[in-house]
């Protein structure tokens, strides 16, 4: 499992959807995510019609999924963990606002602004001193939760990466928010400086490009640090042909040699596949664990799911709301972040907005922004994730014999092996969940069904 998000990566590349997850991606959430993809090693899964994948165990025939169930030990099991997760999801902003007030009354941004200003009196010079500075303090103090978050994956089974290959792990993604948070910090203070009054504007459109910037590099430069990838056709060339099928009828270009097989199980036991990059860095990678304990069906259905985020055009619309909603969040910033150091600068030892030492108001700020708006974007996702969903039962129909028990069944996999409990509240549902619960997504895969009176999809005609 690859480090949490660190405190400055995290909301000034939130602010520009950079590292928002894509829709449909679920790798690497954390227990105080909504989205529900944390899965643990026990279950095993039907084998569905089509042949069985590799590791997956024999039985005489596929049980017919009619509800999303879990047996009484993993239902207490998912109970349990269901309210660990509710925890950490309020509390973790909570914690990250109490670091942040740590950090204004402890006047440790002036103190680092200093080492900076006495390093050198040009920008560059004085962020590249301040960044890794700020950054590592605000991320030693996230460790605590952070090891906590990491102690429950493995109590849980969620995950097997030992301490020593988790610590590793957690230092090169140091690395790389330092040098994300110098590019970012830089811009920032550089506009601010430059425009005093349009800063939030000029911010705003500079960071738009690093959205696509990263969509390219990710998956062929931050994601090898942390798992090993292979082509998936030498691991397994009878499922790449099956999902060669499903990419064809998407009408997608995603060849062979762009599909990729994950070394997931060496870290954890979740179940991921996904469609991630842009132009010659588009690409499928699937888990290990994932071709381990589903069948190919089964597998060639998930993928349905995340090919649906593309084809939808999921990802450029999210991003064209969520810019339109940072802009307003950028302004309404520029203004809390002005009238905050209007009363509170001179005690917090701040000079002005030009400040680095400002860089701690402002993070308070978009944290509060950020949870009042977790819902909102919640919902959003929530509501591509379903239609994801249908595209896929409608993509996979007629490829994969009764498509949607198949979807059913590779849910109850997903449930079973994630611990997801079957019985959430609709409340929590709402302010939490960024997918839809299982239940739902079962009873959908097992209800959907527009050819029975002659009729067709919506989206796969």
């Amino acid at each position: 499992m690859s480090k949490p998000k660190g405190t400055i990566a995290f909301f000034f590349l939130a602010l520009a959807f950079a590292i928002a997850p894509a829709p449909g991606r679920a790798a690497a959430q954390q227990l105080a995510s909504g989205s529900r993809a944390q899965p643990a090693p026990s279950s095993q899964n039907p084998i569905a019609s089509g042949g069985h994948a590799p590791g997956a165990a024999s039985r005489e025939g596929p049980e017919k999924i009619t509800a999303y169930t879990l047996p009484p030990v993993l239902y207490e099991r998912a109970k349990q963990l269901e309210n660990i997760r509710l925890t950490l999801f309020i509390g973790a902003p909570i914690w990250t606002l109490c670091i942040l007030g740590v950090f204004l009354l402890g006047k440790l941004g002036p103190r680092y602004r200093d080492a900076a200003e006495r390093a050198s009196s040009k920008l560059f010079v004085q962020v590249l001193v301040f960044a890794p500075l700020f950054v590592l303090t605000l991320d030693i103090l996230q460790l605590p939760l952070a090891v906590f978050e990491h102690w429950e994956l493995r109590n849980y089974r969620l995950s097997v990466q030992g301490w020593s290959s988790w610590a590793l792990d957690w230092l090169k993604g140091e690395l790389v928010e330092v040098i994300i948070a110098f590019i970012l910090i830089s811009i920032l203070y550089g506009v601010i400086r430059k425009s005093p009054r349009l800063w939030w504007l000029w911010f705003w459109l500079l960071l738009l490009p690093l959205v696509v910037l990263l969509s390219f590099v990710q998956p062929l430069v931050i994601d090898p640090l942390f798992h090993k990838f292979e082509p998936l056709e030498q691991k397994d060339p009878l499922l790449t042909g099956e999902l060669e099928k499903m990419v064809q009828r998407a009408g997608q270009n995603i060849p062979p040699e762009r599909m990729y097989w994950m070394n997931a199980s060496e870290k954890v036991n979740e179940l991921n596949a996904y469609v991630t990059g842009i132009g010659r860095s588009k690409r499928i990678v699937l888990w290990d664990t994932t071709i381990a304990k589903m069948s190919r069906p089964e597998i060639v259905a998930v993928a349905g799911h995340e090919m649906g985020h593309y084809v939808l055009h999921h990802i450029p619309k999210g991003l064209a709301i969520y810019s339109l909603a940072s802009l307003i969040i950028s302004y309404l910033g520029y203004c809390s972040v002005a009238g905050l150091l209007a009363c509170r600068g001179p005690a917090w030892g701040i000079r002005g907005s030009e400040d680095l030492a400002s860089l701690p108001v402002l993070l308070v700020i978009l944290t509060v922004f950020a949870i009042l708006l977790t819902p909102v974007g919640n919902a959003l996702s929530r509501h591509f994730e379903h239609q994801a969903d249908q595209y896929s039962l409608e993509v996979t129909h007629g490829l994969t014999p009764d498509a949607g028990q198949v979807a059913a069944r590779s849910f109850q996999v997903l449930g079973e092996v994630d611990l997801e409990y079957p019985d959430p509240g609709r409340l929590n549902v709402v302010l939490t969940y960024d997918h839809p619960a299982i239940r739902d997504r079962v009873q959908f895969a097992l209800s959907y069904d527009p050819w029975k009176q002659g009729g067709h999809g919506e989206f796969v005609h």
